[in-house]
């Protein structure tokens, strides 16, 4: 069975951080290190966009609209894949999700259940 849990969800005011997590399970995921990983999210009402993704090597790629005030990271050794989020604004409210995949254009292969984050004005 796979499996990606996210945590780290919550209500934040404008300017604020949150810290998202990642935690993958099963034999698909074994090992982790082999294995690209990526951060997703969808607002109310509008398309799931790509955040940031993280490569084996631990290589990273960015949305322009996240460029300098998220970071993307990894621990292999516990399986998990982070999104440490800073200067939050209002138009970050979404549910984020995690992902694993490969290519450019990136195609997902697995997904998790979703973490809300709401950033208030």
């Amino acid at each position: 069975q796979v499996q990606l849990v996210e945590s780290g969800g919550g209500f934040v005011q404008t300017g604020g951080s949150l810290r998202l997590s990642c935690v993958a399970s099963g034999q698909d995921f074994d090992p982790f290190s082999r294995y690209a990983m990526a951060w997703y999210r969808q607002a109310p009402g509008k398309q799931r966009e790509e955040v940031a993704q993280v490569y084996i090597g631990g290589g990273a790629k960015y949305a322009d609209s996240v460029q300098g005030r998220f970071t993307i990271s990894r621990d292999n050794a516990k399986n998990a894949v982070y999104l440490q989020m800073n200067n939050l604004n209002p138009d970050d409210t979404a549910v984020y999700y995690c992902n694993r995949g490969f290519g450019s254009p990136w195609m997902a292969e697995y997904w998790g259940q979703g973490t809300q984050v709401t950033v208030s004005s």
